[in-house]
């Protein structure tokens, strides 16, 4: 098990990024939230198999969602506690 942080910069807020983000995380077997920065960016926190976080971050840019983000970091944290499901967080 394995948990990233991502900050997403770009055209990500005002475009339904955080819905959309929700919405193709429940194809995964994954953890985590998702919510829009004071500076404009999107933080995403996600736990999972490597291999599952890999996928869906792929599948994160392939969708109409990559064509937003203009900067990506990465970052691996320590282990999510008291997460369950993936929601947003305002």
């Amino acid at each position: 098990m394995t948990a990233r942080q991502y900050i997403f910069a770009g055209r990500v807020q005002g475009v339904g990024f955080r819905y959309s983000t929700k919405r193709l995380a429940k194809g995964f077997d994954v953890l985590g939230w998702v919510k829009n920065l004071p500076d404009g960016r999107v933080e995403l926190q996600i736990m999972g198999e490597e291999e599952e976080l890999d996928e869906f971050l792929e599948e994160l840019h392939d969708s109409p969602l990559g064509h937003h983000i203009q900067e990506q970091e990465e970052r691996t944290v320590p282990l999510l506690e008291g997460v369950n499901g993936f929601s947003i967080q305002e």
